[in-house]
């Protein structure tokens, strides 16, 4: 990975209008990047041109207004193909968000290929958007549900999975990077392992894809989902990539206009893809939205993105490892694309509850998370009730981690 160019925080900060405003007398220092990311400029601007001067139902339509949305919409597809170097577009699904993308997995590929005694492999650090459909699944189809096993550091302990590969398993499906730990998991590696296996496997990039150079080929995985919102997108929008041979064996999702070729009084037959999987009116305008965001993260580059996240991670960790009472959770950062942790950092301080911490902080301008993270199968192995949360992105800085120690140490004093 070439991570020579390096990026200006200071300078894309003037990019996000919301990042100039002030929160309770305080320049807002925005550390809730895991969450949902902040929109530039350029993506609010793209989603007002085209309410103002295209919008229009697509693929229906031979007005030109219906011709130019199509036309914007299916452009975004092309973008979203590019940016995560799918060989194909047809692999391209647009979806509501990343939670839903797994859904349309479990429901359609999950139904038609899971039975009594197949098993379906999850790590303990999944997201429950990638744990509760596969719990869903193996209830109704009688099938067993594992779980690969984390280290006491926070790292995915591959010889659980190995094991766990021996019996009936059909699918894989794990976190690239998790919203807890940071730990970036070993992807082309578990990819590899689990299809030597007979398994299918699907990424939960929710995480990943919004901060390093994605890559479906070099994966080699058979899903992939992701959310706008998480990368500098429109909420409303994600995506699942699949192959499209797989996706052509698999039943709909919903069903309705757009999804179908032919409908007769009995029965109907399907669009080909991808739109056989986008049932409806879909996110237009959200999906042109994702198409400028993913532009304008391409002309950051991806790389240097990373590079950016992992100096931050690594000072944060510097700083926080100097505080007495502050326990850090997860790996240590590592300064290169395939490391283990990215610029995600979970922590707990001694004699305050994280929701307390959060709000302290608050009103010190800095905006962190607390709570379970949607993550609590992870939080009971680790003998946890809650977490703190900071998560980097391209425009924060490292006076903002400085804000975010400042902070810490003023609510232990209160405390």
């Amino acid at each position: 990975m070439n991570t020579k160019k390096r990026l200006d925080p200071i300078v894309l900060k003037a990019d996000f209008p919301i990042l100039a405003r002030e929160v309770h007398g305080k320049p807002l220092a925005y550390l809730d990047n895991a969450a949902s990311t902040q929109k530039p400029q350029a993506v609010i601007e793209a989603l007002d041109e085209f309410y103002h001067t295209h919008y229009a139902n697509i693929h229906r339509g031979i007005h030109t207004l219906s011709e130019e949305a199509t036309a914007a919409y299916e452009e975004a597809r092309d973008k979203v193909a590019a940016f995560i170097h799918a060989p194909d577009r047809r692999g391209v699904i647009f979806t509501r968000n990343a939670t839903e993308a797994i859904n349309l997995v479990a429901y359609t590929w999950g139904r038609a290929n899971v039975g009594p005694g197949d098993h379906i492999v999850v790590t303990e650090m999944e997201h429950h958007s990638n744990l509760v459909p596969w719990q869903l699944l193996a209830r109704e189809v009688g099938a067993g549900l594992a779980h690969v096993s984390i280290t006491d550091k926070g790292r995915l302990d591959l010889e659980s999975l190995d094991r766990l590969l021996q019996g009936p398993v059909k699918l894989v499906t794990f976190t690239h990077v998790s919203n807890v730990l940071g730990t970036v998991n070993p992807a082309q590696e578990i990819v590899a392992r689990a299809h030597a296996a007979g398994a299918r496997v699907l990424v939960d990039a929710a995480q990943s894809a919004p901060h390093l150079p994605a890559d479906v080929e070099l994966l080699d995985c058979d899903f992939l989902a992701f959310s706008g919102h998480k990368m500098c997108g429109p909420t409303g929008v994600g995506v699942l990539y699949g192959r499209p041979e797989l996706l052509e064996e698999m039943p709909p999702f919903l069903s309705g206009g757009g999804m179908i070729r032919r409908v007769g009084r009995a029965k109907a037959s399907w669009n080909d893809l991808p739109w056989k999987f986008e049932a409806g009116t879909p996110a237009i305008a959200e999906a042109v939205g994702l198409g400028a965001a993913m532009d304008y993260l391409s002309a950051v580059g991806m790389e240097a993105v990373w590079a950016h996240e992992q100096e931050l991670a690594t000072y944060a960790l510097e700083r926080l490892a100097e505080m007495p009472g502050v326990r850090v959770i997860g790996p240590p950062a590592a300064p290169h694309l395939g490391g283990e942790r990215a610029g995600v950092v979970a922590f707990t301080v001694e004699s305050i509850h994280p929701h307390d911490l959060a709000q302290a902080l608050d009103w010190e301008g800095v905006a962190i998370r607390a709570g379970l993270h949607c993550a609590q199968p992870l939080h009971e192995r680790l003998g946890l009730v809650a977490t703190a949360r900071a998560s980097f992105y391209l425009y924060n800085t490292r006076e903002e981690v400085d804000r975010l120690v400042d902070g810490i140490q003023k609510a232990q004093r209160l405390f």
